[in-house]
């Protein structure tokens, strides 16, 4: 029997190739009707048998394109209308003005990466190369729909070629819409600076007028075709540091021969250890030979990037298992659509350049995922020789050394600044730092970094991926809004309200900034900004923001910010003339999880981070609060500790040290001597400081408590990037042999069964945390000296509960344990695996508390110390055992990324339960 359904798909929809991908569903089951993208989503007409138009619903749902999201499939039976065939309709302009979701950039697909390097192909070598399952999307986009003349596309009529797959339904670029050609599409750039001997000569593209004289030996305004790759040695060209030299004239690639000429000196300079600002998808990388030591040392010394690791491009999963470590969930990461640079443990035979990625347990790794990047990785291996090297190494013995190509690949700016998407600008911004420019005339509509993320080990749910940075090949993909619940109930997606009238705009924090905009019950969390403390980046948050608003047709009814009174961001907000709702930024923390999960609490919300105002104006960041949707109650805290000179004890952790030494009373402990002689006559002044109460805010911050331990032990003292203290007092740890060391400094009784299991793994650990007979005496005794001691908290007639917690945290034993250590001589890498112990097992005490008191057992766990894969993951561990439901951030970071988030979800849900128009 013939039956007819009215059929509506929403998720990302549209600039996928989803109706394409129905229109071969309806070929396929005999279906007619029509297909056309709607307000929400895209609707469908279907007539046919029954039986095959349940299997064309059932293939629809669950096997759709790679590219998109279905999120929701409503049928409705409807009478039939006696189509004889299926169409593509093509709604006007009005119907899909606000489309739901737009598709972010997708990877090149497998399908047009084998024609890129297939000679028979039209499109052979062709660094623009894609179709409708892959390219760019969101960076090109001027305004919706997404259609060619709404994109930076439009520069670039079709050819006739280009054109008839563009209107072919069963082509696979029907509807792409930043098809091209080498005939029809945009075309690569080169730019150079002068003296480098084998320079290209001058060629312009076809119509792109010359605006830099010409080379000598050229006539201004003549088009001399494009040599062949030149013959200058490693040697010479390295001798040649052009850099303060002017940039010489452009070279286009218009053809495939001009094109391949570019590519080869491209990969000529990278072998001679120059470094690349090559233009990508969100805007440049900063490109070099990651193999070679002084290549790398260049690029940090220009950039201005002191010690913070690089990320690196590898051509495939071999070449990536040659240097890391690699399971199949960091392999389905690093080959999926999205392409982010994933954190991976490195392989202890591996060997990197020094520089690269020093004295730390992961590396960042990417994928090409633009044809360009597929070509400069694949002529860099080709001209490297890798696979000589690779023999030759083997045949010495490495393991390691299977010699495959890799590129640094860093974001194109300088220390603290947006990355530049502009190719003026790119030669303006990073001239005193690039020999070269591999850049287009396809122009970049957003400006977007790479994602960053790595996989983690989540208890008994396994596997489970932790943003480190969300932007690229992410971003703006929305995130559900919990629904209106009764307190303690749990709210899944799939119940979210959509409330028609309701718009926030979260500003987000000063640090790693992100903004949210809310419509009906979404959230459009913006990709990473960065430091607002830059005047460039915040002039990149304004524009960003305009965008969104603009692209996505928001208008804020109300703003959401921080409480800190001197962010940018809360001061913009309150210079406007909406209604301004205040969120402290710890509360947004554990509510960015609540959201994520569909929690509407109460939780036990643990963030833990290195700075937040508190609502007693101290600075916050080891706090455990009682949160619901909008309100909290400060359970507990780390004790406060002084840090004098404020911002300068973040940048100096030696001056962190002096006041823990001060605040616990050990600076006369011997293990403190070495920190205080480092620390010269600053002590002093730090000692004034915090007697007089001099610019010596007090803190709770843990991530303070672990820069200063880091100073401490000797492990950085001076960091040259954010974090850093924190992140190296973690790689101590794997820096020691943590078998060895159970069994010698902590003599370990383990029976046969035991003796070959890593003690370092989370399940151990957490054994080892909740059961002492796994444990000798002397480990039971170091655990016990590591505490962070239970204290009742004083409260005075003006405190709150807001202000003032039950309980405090006190971290004076652990630090005297970590001191008495030290100065026996205990390795630094069992020091601060017993120190981060210490804090496993202050999160487990809290959580009973908090269960003990008020049976509340979900707990939300947030900040940016949770970055530390370490901490989190036997927290993890640890919790589970003790019978705790745990929940993390999963579809943002844990670190201020999460902010803007949860900033939006306080407002939204505060103004519904207030009963406020247009919230109500």
């Amino acid at each position: 029997m013939k039956e007819a359904l009215d059929i509506q798909v929403k998720g990302i929809v549209q600039g996928v190739g989803f109706r394409p991908f129905v229109y071969r569903l309806a070929k396929k089951y005999l279906i007619d009707g029509w297909v056309l993208n709607a307000t929400d989503g895209v609707f469908i007409h279907a007539e046919g048998e029954t039986k095959l138009l349940d299997e064309f619903v059932i293939e629809l749902s669950e096997n759709p394109p790679a590219a998109s999201r279905v999120e929701e499939v409503t049928l409705k039976e409807v009478p039939l209308e006696d189509f004889d065939s299926f169409e593509i309709r093509f709604s006007d302009a009005g119907a899909v003005e606000k489309t739901t979701l737009v598709s972010p950039d997708l990877a090149t697909c497998d399908d047009c990466a084998r024609e890129l390097f297939n000679p028979n192909d039209r499109r052979y070598r062709y660094p623009f190369i894609n179709c409708t399952n892959c390219g760019p999307r969101f960076t090109i986009i001027e305004k919706l729909p997404y259609d060619r003349k709404s994109t930076s596309m439009k520069d670039f009529p079709m050819c006739e070629r280009c054109a008839r797959e563009y209107g072919d339904p069963l082509d696979r670029r029907f509807h792409a819409q930043p098809d091209a050609c080498f005939e029809c599409g945009p075309h690569i750039s080169w730019r150079e600076h002068e003296g480098m001997p084998g320079a290209l000569a001058d060629v312009h593209a076809p119509g792109v007028p010359a605006d830099v004289p010409a080379a000598p030996d050229v006539p201004a305004g003549a088009s001399a075709p494009l040599g062949a790759q030149t013959n200058v040695s490693r040697e010479t060209v390295r001798a040649s540091d052009a850099i303060d030299a002017p940039l010489g004239p452009i070279a286009w690639g218009t053809t495939c021969e001009e094109s391949d000429a570019i590519l080869a000196r491209a990969v000529e300079l990278l072998l001679a250890g120059k470094i690349l600002a090559v233009k990508g998808l969100g805007g440049f990388h900063l490109v070099c030979d990651a193999s070679n030591p002084e290549a790398v040392a260049l690029l940090r010394a220009r950039k201005r990037r002191e010690g913070k690791a690089f990320a690196v491009m590898m051509a495939d999963m071999e070449a990536v298992r040659a240097y890391c470590e690699a399971g199949e969930a960091e392999e389905g990461i690093l080959t999926a659509t999205q392409r982010p640079i994933v954190l991976l443990r490195k392989r202890p035979d591996a060997v990197f350049a020094p520089g690269l990625a020093d004295a730390l347990p992961e590396l960042g790794v990417m994928l090409p995922y633009t044809p360009l990047q597929h070509l400069l990785l694949h002529d860099f291996a080709k001209a490297s020789g890798c696979a000589e090297r690779s023999s030759q190494r083997e045949a010495e013995g490495s393991r390691a050394a299977t010699a495959v190509p890799m590129l640094v690949m860093t974001s194109g700016n300088i220390h603290d600044e947006p990355i530049v998407i502009d190719d003026e600008d790119a030669y303006e911004k990073l001239f005193a730092v690039a020999d070269a420019f591999l850049g287009h005339d396809r122009a970049i509509r957003a400006r977007y970094d790479d994602s960053v993320v790595r996989v983690i080990e989540a208890g008994s749910a396994g596997e489970a991926v932790q943003f480190i940075r969300r932007a690229r090949g992410y971003a703006p993909l929305p995130l559900a809004m919990p629904a209106k619940a009764r307190e303690g109930e749990d709210v899944s997606r799939e119940t979210s309200v959509r409330e028609q009238g309701c718009s926030i705009f979260a500003t987000g924090p000063e640090q790693k900034n992100t903004f949210a905009l809310t419509r009906d019950a979404e959230a459009f969390v913006s990709q990473h900004i960065g430091d607002l403390e830059n005047a460039e980046t915040y002039d990149a948050w304004l524009q960003a923001k305009d965008r969104y608003e603009t692209l996505f047709e928001i208008e804020p009814d109300r703003i959401a910010c921080d409480l800190h009174p001197e962010y940018l961001t809360s001061k913009w907000a309150h210079e406007q003339s909406l209604p301004v709702t205040e969120v402290q930024h710890h509360h947004a923390h554990v509510v960015s999880v609540m959201a994520e999960h569909g929690l509407a609490g109460p939780v036990c919300g643990i963030a833990f981070d290195g700075t937040g105002y508190g609502m007693d104006g101290a600075i916050w960041g080891g706090e455990v609060l009682l949160t619901n949707l909008t309100a909290f109650e400060r359970f507990a805290n780390f004790a406060y500790v002084p840090m004098p000179g404020g911002a300068a004890a973040v940048k100096h952790p030696l001056r962190m040290a002096y006041g823990v030494l001060w605040a616990f009373d050990l600076l006369d402990h011997p293990g403190a001597a070495a920190a205080l002689e480092a620390l010269g006559e600053q002590a002093a002044v730090c000692d004034q400081m915090i007697d007089r109460g001099i610019n010596t805010p007090m803190t709770s911050s843990v991530g303070r408590l672990f820069d200063a331990a880091s100073a401490l032990l000797g492990i950085c003292a001076e960091p040259a990037y954010e974090g850093e203290p924190a992140i190296l007092l973690e790689a101590a740890i794997g820096r020691t042999d943590v078998s060895r060391e159970t069994s010698a400094a902590d003599a370990t009784d383990a029976t046969p069964a035991d003796t070959n299991r890593d003690p370092s793994t989370p399940a151990l650990r957490a054994s080892a945390q909740n059961d002492d007979a796994g444990l000798s005496a002397s480990a039971r005794e170091a655990a016990s000296r590591y505490a962070i001691a239970v204290v009742k908290n004083t409260a005075t007639a003006a405190s709150t509960a807001q202000d003032t917690s039950v309980v405090l945290f006190d971290a004076a034993p652990a630090f005297a344990a970590l001191l008495d250590d030290l100065a026996a001589d205990v390795p630094v890498g069992v020091i601060a695996r017993r120190f981060h112990d210490a804090f496993v097992q202050a999160i487990v005490t809290a959580a009973e508390l908090v269960r003990s008191l008020y049976g509340i057992t979900t707990l939300a766990l947030s900040g940016g110390v949770f970055m530390n894969r370490y901490l989190l993951e036997h927290a993890l561990a640890a919790l589970e055992q003790a019978g705790f439901t745990v929940a993390v951030n999963r579809d943002l970071p844990p670190n201020d990324g999460c902010i803007s988030f949860g900033q939006a979800v306080v407002a939204w849900a505060s103004s519904k339960e207030e009963g406020e128009q247009p919230c109500a």
